[in-house]
């Protein structure tokens, strides 16, 4: 059993009168992490399930005394898969508003179902927290820095879903992120907003994952799509609520070559991107290898800052003249810049960023240096 980074700061934060809310797509464990909280919670406690007819049945009559009854002696309420009951971020409330000793986790793998449920109900109540695939910080625990040296090209072929990161079969692990992508992350986002178009979905997911590390213009990718840019943004949008990607904004301080109104897109996961293309080839034989080394790092990076319940913000940096830095951190004013290549090369910052921002730092990470970056 790996430990994930988000249970001790769950636990931390769970006191009577709060709601836990915990998201993350299918199979990333929010159920195994909830239930390693549970064995270590030292009270009594009921888990439920929200796609089970009787938890609905139990809590479907909205009352003080009908709450009350359901909460028992237990100290913590756990409900898995919260977003499929009705109401219940209503529900949610009256719980921990009128039973002064209970504490609640609820989970979700739809920031967007779930928010939409529970989220203004809740304002006070509750925190909210991220479960993504393993980080390789987590994965450290099982690992020796050599192993993880070793295990380099598997993460960046198969990525590192809890069931995929020790499957030692390359076959079985795409049969899986395959599964995953067609029976879970796009029926998730096909019953968000009563959305129907998979195929429209599906090839919007390729196009991104071929545009990978790349500006995106929404508009060219409607016209390869028959869609609208609104409906290109609102179904970016939604993959990213129910994390399969993430976006990157441009940084601007305001220097007039800065540009800063377009995006790039990425992976939680370069397993699920790898799936989505149908591209499982050694990294010997592939093209894309330094956009998989910067898809990689940048949401190693993004993680290790979610799981610790870091403020760090991203961008990316370009100027219209062309000159680039793969990521930047902002963490309190401070700048780092981070530029990635798979081949170890010496790099300086640009020379209009180093002029506008003098105080930042700038590395380029590579096969070499990496751990320090991740870990």
């Amino acid at each position: 059993m790996i430990k994930r980074q988000l249970e001790q700061q769950i636990i931390d934060r769970m006191q009577p009168g709060k709601v836990m809310l915990l998201f993350g797509a299918r199979r990333v464990g929010k159920t195994v992490l909830i239930r390693e909280i549970c064995k270590k919670f030292e009270g009594n406690y009921l888990f439920l399930n929200g796609e089970d007819h009787d938890t609905h049945l139990l809590l479907e009559r909205k009352t003080i005394a009908n709450y009350r009854f359901v909460a028992g002696n237990n100290q913590l309420m756990v409900i898995d898969e919260a977003q499929n009951i009705p109401d219940i971020g209503a529900k949610l409330k009256l719980m921990v508003d009128e039973i002064p000793t209970i504490r609640v986790i609820a989970s979700g793998s739809s920031s967007f179902d779930l928010l939409n449920k529970s989220g203004e109900p809740l304002v006070g109540r509750s925190t909210g927290f991220y479960l993504y695939p393993f980080s390789q910080q987590e994965l450290i625990s099982v690992e020796n820095s050599l192993q993880t040296r070793q295990n380099l090209e598997k993460r960046l072929i198969y990525g590192a879903y809890p069931e995929v990161a020790f499957m030692t079969r390359g076959q079985q692990a795409q049969e899986y992120l395959t599964e995953i992508v067609n029976a879970y992350l796009l029926k998730d986002i096909l019953m968000l907003d009563g959305l129907r178009n998979a195929g429209k979905i599906g090839n919007l997911l390729k196009l991104i994952a071929f545009q990978t590390g790349s500006e995106v213009s929404y508009d060219e990718l409607g016209k390869q799509l028959g869609l609208s840019k609104n409906t290109v943004e609102k179904y970016l949008d939604l993959l990213s609520k129910v994390f399969v990607v993430f976006r990157l904004g441009g940084f601007s301080r305001n220097l007039r070559k800065e540009v800063a109104k377009t995006a790039k897109w990425y992976f939680w996961d370069v397993g699920i991107r790898n799936a989505v293309i149908g591209n499982f080839s050694p990294l010997s034989v592939r093209n894309d290898v330094g956009l998989l080394w910067e898809n990689y790092l940048i949401s190693e990076r993004l993680k290790s800052n979610s799981n610790s319940l870091g403020f760090s913000r991203y961008y990316f940096w370009r100027t219209y003249d062309g000159q680039e830095i793969d990521l930047i951190e902002e963490n309190n004013q401070s700048l780092g810049a981070f530029e990635f290549k798979w081949k170890e090369k010496s790099a300086k910052a640009p020379l209009a960023f180093a002029r506008a921002y003098p105080d930042s730092t700038f590395s380029c990470i590579h096969q070499h240096n990496y751990p320090d970056f991740i870990l």
